[in-house]
Parts: structure tokens; sequence; C-alpha cells
């Protein structure tokens, strides 16, 4: 091992959680690699309990404008998850709790998402990690805590993904033979190489660039279609019934799940690590995307998600592309549409951990598409999208994932520790009515966050007892 390399290893080493090359544009246009120095964070008096942040990073960072960002988010709003919309939140809430709850949902979600955006720059320095951010508030402990509900609620938001690239498969290949021999898990499986195949290939967030345009694009399609032959179904069959399904126990957990389903719907519960891409004034910019995000952004999901609930009422399928009835070919590109943009919106999703992955483990030398560079990220990446793949096929309930997500990952970190976070840096600036307004926010969404993962819990227990392991659903 030559020197570089020896003191390579003594920096990792000194790390917690978080190190490696930080990469920026030369003026030649080449990737230029800098060490940068770690940066002590005000936390705790213990000292024992003080956190090495670092801004040290694999990755690229402050390099994106914010209408990239915006089309990031807004991938993430209109994933082929809005084909779900229908069933898993309007047949609960109908039409009143159903329109309410989303508007409400995303006036809520995106001023929980700029007060994480403000916190952006705390102490002097950028937090690119959300799990940085948290360690340089509260301590090592929160820092721990962050990062773990992070990683449970990507995972689960990239097993969903999946197992909606495994249903959008197995929909194109029963238009054409409904033989039964092609199986759920079988195409969840499939999906799961072709999300690994194209994790190889983008090194990090913002080199997706060109597979933003066409992730719109493959989300307009679907939308579009989805709607269109939707609103044909709905003229041609006049009769529908918009009654909530079920007892009256059973209505008040679909209530609540549905309400976790809102909460999903709008927020990626890794916001500072979108943050970090954004080229200066970061926060400045990053409200521009928000607004991008919570208006022209949402509508396609509206749309959609009305439309579908609309045209089938409480017989909607929870696959909206399941329902619509319409020439072959056009269901064939609709779900075909679905599928590729769901392999980019993981890439998405998942990019936090790669990141972890890359600049933990990563060797630092040579480009992205170095030889050894490739060969670690399909290690590497690849082993961690089979575990995803193999969750999605044992479990393929696309509904629980959204609710069981929403309750355990997305409340506590959209609305629980922003608030708190929040409130904690900026008190002393605060009159007692806001102080008043961030707690009753932190309370408030603590209790719909256990209430929602006690409904996720027991409707997975449901479906557990109704379909075995590798259901083909």
């Amino acid at each position: 091992m030559d020197q570089h390399q020896l003191d390579k290893e003594n920096q990792r080493a000194a790390l917690f959680h978080s190190s490696g090359p930080s990469s920026s544009l030369g003026a030649d246009g080449e990737e230029e690699r800098e060490t940068v120095p770690l940066l002590s964070c005000k936390m705790a008096d213990d000292k024992s309990d003080t956190v090495q942040v670092s801004e040290d990073t694999a990755h690229q960072i402050s390099i994106d404008p914010w209408y990239q960002v915006g089309f990031i988010l807004t991938t993430g709003v209109n994933s082929a998850y809005v084909l779900g919309y229908s069933a898993s939140i309007m047949v609960p809430l109908g039409w009143i709790g159903g329109t309410c709850g989303l508007i409400l949902a995303a006036a809520i979600s995106m001023y929980a998402n700029a007060l994480l955006a403000h916190l952006h720059e705390v102490g002097g320095k950028r937090h690119i990690r959300y799990r940085d951010l948290a360690g340089h508030i509260y301590g090592r402990k929160m820092y721990s805590l962050t990062w773990a509900l992070q990683y449970v609620n990507l995972f689960m938001i990239n097993t969903g993904l999946i197992i909606l690239a495994g249903q959008a498969l197995k929909a194109i290949y029963v238009l054409f033979r409904d033989d039964g021999v092609l199986k759920l898990p079988y195409c969840i499986a499939l999906s799961g190489f072709v999300c690994a195949l194209f994790a190889f290939g983008i090194p990090y967030l913002s080199a997706l660039r060109i597979w933003l345009g066409l992730s719109t694009v493959f989300s307009l399609i679907y939308i579009m279609i989805a709607f269109v032959m939707s609103l044909r179904d709905g003229i041609t069959t006049p009769a529908k019934d918009y009654t909530i399904p079920g007892s009256h126990s059973d209505r008040i957990f679909t209530t609540i799940g549905a309400v976790a389903n809102l909460v999903f719907a709008y927020n990626t519960g890794m916001l500072p690590e979108i943050q970090a891409t954004i080229r200066p004034p970061v926060v400045k910019n990053m409200e521009k995307a928000l607004w991008f995000q919570f208006t022209v952004g949402s509508l396609p999901l509206y749309a959609v998600t009305f439309m579908g609930y609309w045209a089938y009422g409480s017989s909607t399928s929870s696959y909206l592309l399941n329902s619509v009835k319409g020439p072959i070919w056009i269901k064939t590109v609709a779900n075909l549409s679905a599928f590729l943009q769901t392999v980019i919106a993981l890439h998405i999703f998942a990019s936090p951990m790669y990141e972890f992955l890359d600049t933990r483990f990563g060797s630092g030398h040579g480009g992205p598409f170095a030889i050894h560079n490739i060969m670690f990220r399909v290690g590497v990446r690849g082993g961690y999208l089979t575990v995803n793949t193999l969750v999605a096929a044992m479990l393929p309930f696309l509904g629980d994932f959204m609710s069981l997500t929403g309750a355990l990952s997305t409340f506590p970190l959209t609305f629980v520790l922003a608030n708190h976070m929040y409130l904690t840096v900026k008190q002393n600036k605060m009159s007692i009515f806001r102080k008043c307004w961030h707690w009753l926010n932190v309370v408030g969404f603590s209790c719909l966050s256990v209430a929602a993962a006690v409904a996720a819990v027991r409707l997975i227990t449901v479906d557990y007892s109704t379909y075995h392991l590798f259901a083909d659903m």
C-alpha cells in the first residue's frame, strides 16, 4: 500500500459514518478531487456525544440549477405510486375526506419542507445529509436514530417501487398471455435486475440530468393514458358506488392508513440530500424547487387520483391501469412507461444509501466510470438492490408498504423532527405563539405516527393471513 492509500485509510478510521473525496469541476471541465476537512459541530456539553460531521462526499454537490432539483422532487411525487392513490387514499376517505386531505397534506408538507430547507445552513456550514443536521443539533444518538429512520424510509420506498415495476411488467404480460406462467415474484425479480443495471451506470444523483426529462415524459404518458381511459370508462358506466367499504372498525384503521398515505404522497424523507445538489443560494433556490413541486408538479397527481376514483368508485384497483379498459397497445405503452419511470425514480430514493456506501467504502481514485469504481458499484449496489428485491417478492402488499412507510419514517422525519429542529434552532427568535404552533405540530404528528403505525401493522397482518409469501397478486 503506497503512502497516499495509507493516508486515505487513516482518514477513514477517524470519521464517524462519513468520509471520502469531495467532487468539484475544475476550469478545464474535468472533475477535481479534494479532501474537505472535518468540521466539528456544537451539540451536547458531553464531549463523548460529539459527532464529527463532514462535507466530505464521493458524490457531486452544489452544481444543479433549482429547476433540475424541482424535477427531481416532481419525479418522486408523480412516480408510478400515483396509480395507487385512487384506491389507497380516495376509497377509504371518500370525496370530501380525500379531496380535503390531499390539499391539506400538500399545504402542511410544503410548510414542513420549507422549514427543513431553512435549516440547511446552520452553525455556519451546510449540512448535506439529514443525519448530519440532526447530529449537529441533538448529538450522536439522534444522528444514529435519524439515519435509521431514513434508511427504513428509503428502503421501504425502494421496495414499493420494485413492486410497482413488477406489477407493470406482469400487467403487460397478462395483456398478451393470461396463462399464469409469469408470476408476480418473477416480474419483481426482473424489475430488480433492471434497476440494478441502471444504478451501475448513474454514479450520483446530479448525473440523472437527461433521465429526469425522460422520467417526466414517462410520467405524463401513463398519467394521461390512465386519465383519458378512466374518463371514457366513467362516461360509459354512469352507475358508480362511492360508499366507503368495510365495517366501522375497519374504516377507522383504513382511514388512519390513508392519512399516512397522504403524507407519503408528497414527501421524500431525504430533502437535505436533495438540497445538497443545488447551487447557491441554496435556501432561496430550494424554495423555488419546492414551489414548483407543490404547484405545477402536483397537478398530474391530482388529475389521475380524482379521475380514477370518479370512474370506478370503491371498486378501483390498487394499480389503476388494471381497472381501465381499452386497446391493448395503449395499455402496453402505459405500463411500459410506468415501469421505466419507476426504474429512474428508484435511483433518486436510493441515492443517500449509494452516497454513504461510495463515500465510506469507495476507492476515491479515478473518475466515476473507472473500471474499479464500476465494479464497486456492481458489487455494493447490486447487493443492496438484491435485498430490496427479495423483500419485495416476499411481501408484495403495495398499499401496506405506503402506510407503514408513512407511519414509521415519513411522519417523524418530515413533520416531527423538522418542526422540533426548527424550534430548537430558532427558539430565541420566536414568539410564544410560534413556539406553541411548532410544539402542537410535534405532539400532533407524533400521535398520528403511532396511530398510523398500528393501523399499517394491522393491514399487513390481514394481508399476510390472506396471501402467502411470494404471492402472485
